[in-house]
């Protein structure tokens, strides 16, 4: 089984607080986990790490935009990244949580 296979998504139960968000408004991108339902983000059950990634409208090739860590504390897992204009045709972000591992969402452009 694949690594795209282990991903968990907006079918899953828990969505709420692991989903990633994208918010796209012109060449502003925002990632935000917990948009629905604040994830908790503590010691014990917090989200690592945020990753945005984009595949070019040219070559179909996924390249990452960027990618934030966090610490084990309270705190509102958000990224905000400026495209440099229409190179992508799809966003994809990921989400790391220590209890509950990787979770995905994309948006075609």
């Amino acid at each position: 089984m694949g690594f795209g296979q282990k991903l968990k998504n907006a079918s899953v139960e828990g969505k709420e607080k692991h989903v990633p968000a994208i918010e796209v408004s012109g060449t502003t991108v925002k990632v935000i986990v917990g948009k629905e339902v604040a994830h908790p983000n503590t010691v014990e059950h917090h989200i690592a790490w945020i990753k945005l990634f984009g595949v070019k409208k040219e070559n179909s090739q996924l390249v990452e935009i960027a990618s934030a860590q966090f610490g084990p504390t309270y705190v509102k897992p958000t990224i905000t990244a400026e495209l440099a204009g229409g190179e992508y045709s799809e966003l994809i972000a990921l989400e790391y949580c220590n209890l509950h591992g990787v979770w995905e969402n994309s948006v075609t452009l």
